[in-house]
Order: structure tokens, then sequence, then C-alpha cells
């Protein structure tokens, strides 16, 4: 199936396939506090087998190009499950604040030209203590009753960079919209926070999206860190520091 060209202003290009779903759900997950919507993004996008159709690019993007197992990818990819008629968007590089505009603006034309049904936006909050919990705001009424019971509403305060910029942009145009942060207390990424945004998603969208492998990953994860810094302080004993922290080789 050919490419074509979604949206493109100069400054923001969206080329996917043809959407094949109908009235989608579009969840979208860009890096930030502990990693959150990229990490709950990536497993959806593995536990789904979703299909690839597309890529966001700016030249406002670092010059780079994303390696897995050999393969080029965009930084910044769209993938599709007809199944569940669901669209994700994910991003392995942080958008800038300068930058959160334009894309999110970008995205919400390109959202609002496939007829998508409503946007959940995933990020990461950062709390000083406390369980896994997942916050949650929304632009409609209808939307926050829709999660009322299933997460804990943000009552007062902001949310920022991509994620802030996209709900306020669904609020401009009337697009249903929720946000789902997972709070977090540390800046590493942090699995088990994004383990539970994919159970608020799946009771939201009647999936059934195993988190097991995000546990193990998150328990493996632990430990390296652990081992991390117990090496970086030996070397520091030592006198020496090493040149490479390889952190999930």
């Amino acid at each position: 199936m050919s490419t074509t060209t979604d949206y493109d202003d100069n400054d923001v290009k969206i080329i996917t396939k043809a959407v094949q779903s109908k009235n989608p759900i579009l969840i979208e997950g860009f890096p930030g506090i502990g990693l959150v919507g990229n990490i709950a993004s990536q497993h959806m996008i593995e536990e789904l087998n979703m299909e690839y159709i597309g890529s966001i690019d700016s030249r406002y993007f670092p010059s780079i190009a994303v390696l897995y197992e050999g393969l080029i990818n965009m930084p910044v990819r769209i993938y599709e499950n007809v199944e569940h008629n669901i669209i994700i968007v994910i991003s392995d590089i942080p958008i800038s604040h300068s930058v959160s505009y334009d894309v999110s603006n970008a995205l919400v034309d390109w959202a609002e030209s496939i007829n998508v049904r409503e946007i959940a936006s995933i990020a990461g909050i950062a709390i000083m203590d406390g369980e896994h919990k997942v916050f949650g705001a929304a632009t409609t009424p209808e939307m926050l009753d829709k999660i009322r019971d299933k997460v804990e509403i943000f009552q007062m305060g902001t949310i920022s960079g991509i994620s802030g910029s996209v709900m306020a942009e669904c609020l401009l145009r009337g697009i249903p919209a929720i946000s789902l942060l997972g709070a977090t207390k540390t800046q590493n990424p942090d699995p088990r926070v994004a383990s539970s945004v994919i159970t608020v998603l799946n009771e939201l969208y009647g999936l059934s999206v195993s988190t097991d492998r995000l546990i193990e990953q998150a328990e493996r994860i632990e430990v390296e860190l652990q081992k991390l810094a117990e090496d970086v302080q030996a070397s520091a004993r030592k006198g020496e520091v090493k040149k490479e922290f390889p952190m999930y080789g």
C-alpha cells in the first residue's frame, strides 16, 4: 500500500499508509518523567502485534535515526490495530517545549482527518511517595465521568510538555480526550507505573494487554540500576570512572 503525505506545513510532516480503522481511539506516548508514556505505548504495540503505518517528522527534531535489531526506524512512529480500532503514536525522542505546540497541532489535525473518536494521552507525574497510582484529567465532563472510577482525578495543577499541548488542542477543537498520568518517584524508566497505566487502558477500552512481561522487566531494570550504582561507587573509590554504562544491555 502506498504512503501518502497526510500533513505537511514545512515544520511538521506526517506520512502514513491509509488508516483502516473507523473512528479510532488514538493513544499517544511521548518520553517524559519515568518514560511512562513511551514504555506503556511500546509494550501495547508489541502485545497487540500492531502494524507500523507511518511516522511524524520535523525539521526541529534531532538529526537521528533509531536502530532496532539492525533496522532503521523513525524516532516518532504511528501504529495501528484494526481489530481493536486503536492508533498509537510513540516517540523515542523528547519533544522540546519550543516545538510542542507545532507537533501537537499537527498531530490533532491528522487525528481529525482520520475521524478519531477520542484521544488518550499518557505521561508520568512526579510524586514524593505513594503507590503506583494513575491520575486522570479530561477535556469534557463526559470523559471525566468515563475515567472517574478508574483513576484518581487530578484536581488541580498543570500538565506540561507535549501531553499538555495535545490536551489543550483537543479542548480548543472539542475533541474528547483524557490524560492518564502515572505517578512515579523516580526519573529512571519506571515499567511498574507504565503497567498501572496499561491496566487503566484495559478497563477503559475493553483490552486484555498482559503486563506480566513489564513487571519482570521492572525487576530486571531495578537490579541493573542497583548494580550500576554499586559499580559507580566502586569506581569512585578506586579513583577511576568507567567511560560507558550499558544500562539495559
